[in-house]
């Protein structure tokens, strides 16, 4: 089974979505399941992860409404809670009826640098593992210090770096990002994202071999087992298609030489284990 573990969908609000700008016009619209799911059969992918894009529960719940409504492709929801709220264990508990819902994010990547460090947050990060359910850390390179503290204190919690931790990629810096990614891998309970990287290179003019540097770090210090494919659609079109996105991890693959049972671990095996999926 080929997962995608990182998509998005959105009614689109001018207002609530002010970070799409003028340079991603092209994502100021609509993307809901049936946008998707010719997109995903067109790239030979039998299903998704949709995540969280607005800091809300309404939008825990608009997703939930989603993926039971289309459960033949979309195959969890990783939502959004108030992780410092002082009824944490208690939604937790709510929300645990929800089968779909497989864990939770927050935009680390808007707070300060060291709000995954913070105490508050680590104790509400840590009661997910009570519910078995995980976390998917969004962050700048700038917070990988905070966020292998997190993954320190939190050692019952399974995680997920979106995005590779979004490095450098159009200014070729790799070495401080690199250094850190090592070091949240040496966590066993911690997995990593190959997604998002169109957005963090030169939007119009990158080529394939821009990503290798960064994908050799991450392949190398997380292995096949650790690792997720993720599109990061429909964020992923002010860069590039679909079909580009996902040529560009399995081109990787069969240029470095992995075998067609490492390739699929990270083209869905992995998302399967990780976000719970039942094969059906």
């Amino acid at each position: 089974m080929v997962i995608d573990s990182h998509q998005h969908f959105w009614i689109y609000d001018a207002e609530r979505d002010a970070w799409i700008n003028e340079q991603m016009t092209r994502i100021r619209q609509n993307f809901l399941p049936e946008d998707l799911q010719q997109v995903l059969a067109a790239s030979g992918v039998d299903g998704c992860i949709a995540v969280q894009a607005d800091q809300s529960e309404a939008e825990t719940l608009f997703l939930l409404a989603l993926a039971e409504k289309h459960s033949s492709f979309v195959k969890g929801v990783v939502g959004w809670v108030d992780l410092r709220a002082d009824n944490l264990y208690d939604k937790l508990d709510y929300y645990s009826q929800y089968e779909l819902l497989k864990g939770f994010r927050h935009v680390a990547q808007a707070e300060p640098d060291d709000f995954l460090a913070r105490p508050e947050v680590i104790k509400g990060i840590r009661q997910l593992a009570a519910f078995d359910f995980s976390y998917d850390i969004l962050i700048y390179p700038t917070q990988l210090k905070a966020a292998v503290q997190l993954v320190r204190e939190a050692p019952d919690v399974s995680f997920v770096v979106d995005h590779l931790a979004k490095p450098y990629i159009k200014d070729q810096k790799i070495n401080t990002w690199s250094n850190y990614m090592r070091e949240l891998a040496s966590h066993p309970h911690v997995s990593c994202k190959v997604s998002g990287m169109v957005t963090e290179a030169d939007w119009k003019n990158w080529t394939k071999k821009d990503f290798y540097p960064y994908l050799d770090v991450v392949f190398e210090a997380f292995g096949v087992d650790r690792l997720l494919f993720g599109s990061d659609w429909p964020v992923c079109l002010v860069a590039a298609e679909y079909e580009q996105v996902i040529g560009l991890v399995r081109d990787y693959m069969a240029h470095v030489g992995f075998s067609s049972a490492d390739q699929a671990k990270v083209l869905g095996e992995n998302a399967v284990r990780f976000y719970r999926i039942e094969n059906e």
